[in-house]
């Protein structure tokens, strides 16, 4: 080989680095921020039952009892202290633990009121998203923005994915050993020693991390919905006999997501069944059929083998249904039933066993990324990549700080038209597997070379 021709290569190497660290340059200064509030956030949410226990013990539970009262009985207990139209009740497993009632009251926000099964003594109630653990959940999937929050915690999701692709090429090996760079350099100090700390701590937390984005991405709202329509159109997501509970001539299907609150991922998309809530069979207008009441319900519940630790969801409709759902900490114990209004037949019933492969893969992939799975262990395993985004966020916007030059942004120099065809080529694919991270690729790289390039005292702000 000529010197000539590795001058040539090792030019080219030195131009992709740079092209490489423009794109970790620009993905960090977006994402360090987002990523800092959903490893904050998700870390609280590790230990939400831990934290409600401490804040909310006398909420929480109540003395051991050795039955439980109707199910009627604490919600009118719930409704005379808090009035409102009731939405759920939550059963518990545990006969020291509290029942929630859903209480949406004519004024204010819905509550959460917990009611002793065994007395139907009203413990108190809450606004969840005014806790500790129910702004963290709401700021981890939405920042509290609604939809708009959904996507630019999705968008952050995607981006954070090309940060740990381009930062395993700027960390990986070339010169330097295996152990330097899997180490920090404890004896260096200043910008050496943030370097080398946030390089081996990305080297170790990447797998992890790319793990609870991928594991996180299916609530997301554009990527979650394909995925779930996907699955579906191949036959693995939710089970086949919910297809025939579509939409009528005179009415558009209901999904159970949006008849009730925190349905299963595979399911959200399912068409709700409905109650049979016509006139009797001699066509009297007058005689329309009742409803059979929660506790008769609950019976009916019993002979599908749920007898407690369920959530039990109300009509909100003429032709509703009760839904109960059993969300375990491992998936292969979810169960839904829905229970006919005015016959109390069962009008669906699905199980964890009836899902496709891919939706038993996403509702496993969503009780380890909660740290639910195993327990104890899968909590702090989950809290390494949370501490080590902590530690990423912070030094490697530490670093840009202290080396940009006064005045200006400091990004790396743009690459060359041939990497810009190889960028092009890659956003492009990006855009296949992940949409909103595609779209906003070519943006940037819009915004870079249209309106950046062309205006001179924008260019220097940036360099």
């Amino acid at each position: 080989m000529s010197d000539a021709t590795a001058s040539e290569r090792q030019h080219l190497g030195r131009a992709s680095y740079r092209a490489v660290w423009r794109w970790h340059f620009y993905a960090g200064l977006f994402v360090a921020p987002l990523l800092l509030i959903l490893a904050i956030t998700g870390s609280i949410y590790l230990f939400n039952d831990e934290i409600e226990d401490t804040v909310h013990a006398s909420l929480r539970f109540a003395p051991q009892r050795a039955a439980d009262l109707l199910l009627s009985r604490l919600i009118t207990a719930a409704r005379q202290a808090h009035p409102g139209a009731v939405t759920r009740i939550d059963l518990p497993a545990d006969p020291r633990r509290t029942a929630q009632v859903f209480v949406t009251p004519a004024q204010g926000e819905p509550l959460r009121v917990f009611v002793d099964p065994g007395t139907a003594r009203v413990h108190g109630a809450f606004v969840y998203t005014h806790t500790l653990v129910g702004f963290a959940d709401t700021m981890h999937g939405s920042l509290m923005l609604g939809r708009v929050g959904d996507a630019i915690v999705e968008l952050a999701a995607c981006w954070a994915l090309l940060l740990i692709a381009t930062g395993l090429y700027l960390w990986w090996p070339r010169e330097r050993g295996w152990r330097r760079a899997l180490w920090p350099d404890w004896r260096a100090r200043g910008r050496v020693f943030w370097r080398s700390l946030h390089s081996s701590v990305g080297a170790w937390v990447a797998a992890l991390v790319v793990f609870l984005i991928l594991t996180g991405l299916p609530w997301a709202g554009v990527w979650g919905d394909l995925l779930r329509a996907g699955t579906q159109q191949l036959g693995i997501g939710y089970p086949a006999e919910h297809r025939h509970h579509g939409p009528t001539a005179t009415k558009p299907a209901t999904t159970v997501s949006q008849a009730i609150d925190e349905a299963p991922w595979t399911l959200r998309d399912a068409p709700m069944p409905a109650s049979l809530h016509a006139h009797h069979a001699h066509g009297d207008a007058s005689a329309m059929r009742t409803d059979i009441g929660i506790d008769a319900v609950a019976r009916a519940l019993a002979t599908q083998g749920l007898r407690g630790d369920y959530r039990l969801s109300l009509p909100q409709s003429d032709d509703g249904v009760y839904t109960a759902v059993v969300y375990p900490n491992r998936p292969q114990g979810q169960y839904t039933v829905h229970i006919d209004r005015y016959s109390g037949a069962v009008v669906g019933r699905t199980g964890f066993a009836d899902y496709g492969w891919a939706a038993q893969a996403v509702e496993l992939g969503v009780q380890l990324h909660m740290g639910n799975y195993f327990g104890r262990a899968n909590q702090f395993v989950m809290l390494l990549p949370c501490i080590g985004i902590v530690v990423l966020s912070v030094s490697g916007t530490w670093m840009w700080w202290r080396r940009r030059p006064r005045g200006r942004l400091g990004a790396p120099s743009g690459p060359s038209p041939t990497q810009l065809r190889t960028i092009t080529l890659i956003a492009l694919g990006c855009g296949v597997l992940f949409p909103l991270l595609g779209a906003s690729l070519l943006l940037v790289y819009a915004i870079d070379r249209v309106v950046i390039a062309r205006i001179p005292r924008l260019a220097a702000a940036i360099r």
